[in-house]
């Protein structure tokens, strides 16, 4: 079980962040970024299981701007609203929430070279880090909405990236994925027979058997760039 601590951001904002630590010798850092409901009792698990596989794991609010303590569920009203904090964080004048996850990333670097991961919402700005961002090794987006489209799609990433997507995930189009793997070839890319969220054992889209290997891809991944 981690804890909640208190960051501070190069622009002198604080804000919290989930950490969760490893028994013994941490195999390095490692950045978890929330989907569009907080960081709540899921991302605390996610960040907990990467943890118990060995690394140091910071889990930013990246919510915190707009709004304190967001924890939601995963109803149609928790939805409604979790779109709207992401759609007020996306407002943010430049380089809104970034600066947060840089200042998660220099927390997570006691532990070594850091690696970042999120899902939804925060598989793209996985993929924003890893393009921008300094101080990373590997980067894996989960599903990141927004990462196959648009300015989003030809920005270029500085570190290692594979990413996660499902061909039956009605927010991010096939088309684009093809369209995403072609234009960015160095990228590994993976698809799922699978819905969006396939990763969250708490939405009705949880798909056990592509979790389980997307997760076993990931962190092999990690070890093979943060190792």
């Amino acid at each position: 079980m981690g804890q909640f601590v208190q960051l501070q951001s190069a622009d002198g904002f604080n804000f919290p962040a989930y950490v969760a630590q490893p028994i013994g010798a941490p195999s390095g850092g490692l950045v978890v970024l929330q989907e569009i409901f907080g960081v709540n009792s899921h991302i605390r698990s996610v960040a907990d299981g990467y943890a118990a596989d060995g690394y140091f794991v910071v889990a930013p609010s990246t919510f915190h701007r707009v709004k304190a303590g967001v924890d939601l569920g995963y109803t149609e009203a928790d939805m409604g609203e979790g779109f709207g904090l992401k759609t007020a964080v996306e407002a943010l004048p430049e380089p809104g929430v970034m600066p947060d996850i840089q200042a998660a990333v220099d927390h997570a670097a006691q532990a070594g070279k850091v690696g970042i991961l999120g899902y939804c919402w925060g598989g793209l700005l996985t993929w924003r880090s890893a393009c921008a961002l300094n101080g990373l090794s590997a980067a894996v987006p989960f599903y990141g909405g927004g990462i196959t489209g648009g300015a989003d799609a030809h920005r270029t990433p500085k570190v290692p990236v594979m990413a996660h997507f499902a061909d039956q995930d009605q927010w991010i189009p096939m088309d684009t994925v093809d369209a995403f793997r072609k234009d960015q070839p160095g990228v590994q890319l993976h698809v799922y027979p699978a819905h969006h969220g396939f990763n969250c054992d708490q939405r009705g889209s949880y798909n056990e058997a592509a979790a389980k290997l997307a997760r076993e891809r990931t962190l092999a991944f990690l070890a093979q760039h943060l190792g």
